[in-house]
């Protein structure tokens, strides 16, 4: 299976290229927001997509408190335990962008079937970030198992670089090397995330082209 990538996608565990669907603007929403359909999901629009760029944060969080990420989405919410002892500057920068509203609006841009679900992008290509770059080597012994969430790179970039593109494992176990920075851990809402997970096209292969649209509608930070 690929590996996960910011700029790219892999085939094996190379340099890859995500095939995706063009993304245009138009409304968020269907005109019921209240219905579902066979997988869970309220229909919307692919959201407008753009370049954005950030301030690299300077300051790290608190080690003695706990950061939950949740996400809202069309298909459900999941929240996202950070791992601010093993990525102090990966969470940093990632509660800063969720602050900033940098993930809303955003959408699942590759989902891998029995692999990941990849987003944080907001130009919806695969290929967009912050416009900076942190480093958390992760430890060797890191396996990349169901739930885990973990920043994506560039098959040049060294291990632990990240921006803003995340992944979550959907699999029991990805088969990653260590190279990865961990973001933290899904500890509610799993069931949703693994919906998600079937939304992608299984002959698109590691590029993981979405078979519907999944959006990012909100994400907040719970520190407590």
């Amino acid at each position: 299976m690929s590996a996960p990538a910011r700029a790219l996608g892999l085939p094996a565990l190379g340099a890859l290229v995500l095939a995706l669907a063009a993304c245009g603007g138009g409304s968020k929403h269907s005109a019921s927001p209240t219905t579902t359909d066979a997988n869970g999901c309220v229909a919307v629009s692919q959201p407008a997509t753009k370049a954005r760029h950030e301030a690299k944060p300077t300051a790290r969080l608190v080690a003695s408190k706990t950061y939950d990420v949740r996400f809202v989405t069309n298909c459900g919410s999941f929240t996202i335990r950070l791992a601010v002892k093993t990525s102090p500057e990966t969470t940093a920068s990632f509660v800063n962008l969720v602050r900033e509203g940098y993930f809303d609006h955003t959408i699942f841009h590759r989902i891998v079937p029995g692999f990941v679900i990849q987003g944080g992008d907001p130009t919806a290509t695969g290929t967009g970030g912050p416009g900076y770059t942190t480093v958390d080597p992760p430890p060797a012994s890191t396996r990349y198992t169901l739930g885990v969430a973990a920043m994506a790179k560039g098959a040049t970039e060294p291990a632990g670089a990240s921006g803003s593109q995340f992944f979550v494992v959907t699999a029991a176990d990805a088969q990653l090397p260590p190279d990865y920075a961990v973001l933290g851990r899904v500890v509610k809402g799993l069931p949703v995330v693994q919906a998600i997970g079937k939304l992608g096209d299984p002959a698109s292969g590691g590029a993981g082209t979405p078979t519907e649209t999944v959006e990012i509608q909100k994400a907040t930070v719970d520190v407590h």
